[in-house]
């Protein structure tokens, strides 16, 4: 019998497209030799262009899906991705809770990557009370860090990244990765902040095009390294470099954005056997 590889629970919501959400999560994991467990939180009518409807399903039934895998199987980290209302963002936590020694990394998705608003100010109240403070990791892009961040009686209030990851350590999570993405940079820069200060920052050569998808990836990756055994710093670094390479080998299947090849190593293996 082969011994079982680390699994890792992810909850997020359901793309149609493949680029993003669960089906992302999935890829990515089982890329990284872990099994993936998957919750699903929400459907959506969405294609490689953007986000054209979201149903949230019933708490209930996201709950139960999660307490009927973890009564069977040990998760060695949790991913929450799209959580799609605040009922259900309040009924994770409260499964999260259960298990605070299992390592968590938070994606708090906000938008899509065309800019569909996918959460309301009551759900960011949700993630900064409930799910947040639960939190090993998050890894905002820098406009999630600002929104999650922003001071909501100080119409004024405009923090820099290094304060809003600050505040958003303050809110109780152990690190937090900001995601350079969509800063006006030569290079895409990723720093990962922790409660003594910057623990480390990474640059990447920026590619050209856009990807959907890219922070469902990171962030299983992370998960991923994390279930492996590796420490924080070391699993964000490898995770990272990870996501590079399955962007850098990205596809455009459709007529909106490109896709990240989460498979990339086997096809460059098929092609080196040949």
């Amino acid at each position: 019998m082969a011994e079982t590889p680390p699994i890792v629970l992810a909850f997020a919501a359901s793309d149609p497209s493949g680029g993003a959400g669960i089906q992302a999560d999935i890829l990515t994991l089982a890329s990284m030799g872990c099994h993936p467990l998957s919750v699903i939180t929400a459907i959506t009518v969405q294609d490689t262009a953007g986000v054209e409807g979201l149903m949230p399903l019933d708490p209930d039934w996201v709950s139960d899906q999660a307490r009927t895998v973890l009564e069977d199987m040990p998760v060695h980290a949790f991913k929450i991705g799209l959580l799609g209302s605040v009922e259900v963002a309040a009924a994770v936590a409260e499964v999260v809770a259960d298990y605070p020694d299992v390592p968590l990394v938070l994606d708090p998705v906000l938008a899509s990557g065309r800019g569909d608003e996918l959460a309301s100010e009551e759900m960011l109240s949700a993630l900064r009370e409930l799910i947040i403070p639960q939190s090993t990791l998050i890894t905002p892009n820098s406009m999630e860090a600002r929104r999650l961040a922003a001071d909501e009686a100080d119409e004024e209030d405009d923090p820099d990244l290094h304060q809003c990851a600050q505040r958003l350590l303050a809110l109780g999570c152990e690190y937090v990765l900001i995601t350079g993405t969509h800063e006006n940079t030569p290079e895409v820069i990723n720093t990962l902040y922790g409660s003594e200060g910057i623990v480390r920052s990474d640059a990447w050569p920026r590619l050209p095009g856009s990807f959907h998808g890219s922070g469902c990836t990171l962030a299983s990756a992370i998960a991923a390294t994390l279930a492996n055994g590796l420490e924080l710093p070391e699993a964000v670094r490898e995770a990272q470099e990870y996501t590079w390479h399955a962007l850098k080998s990205g596809f455009r299947p459709g007529m909106g954005q490109h896709l990240p090849d989460r498979l990339f190593w086997a096809r460059e293996s098929d092609e080196g056997s040949r």
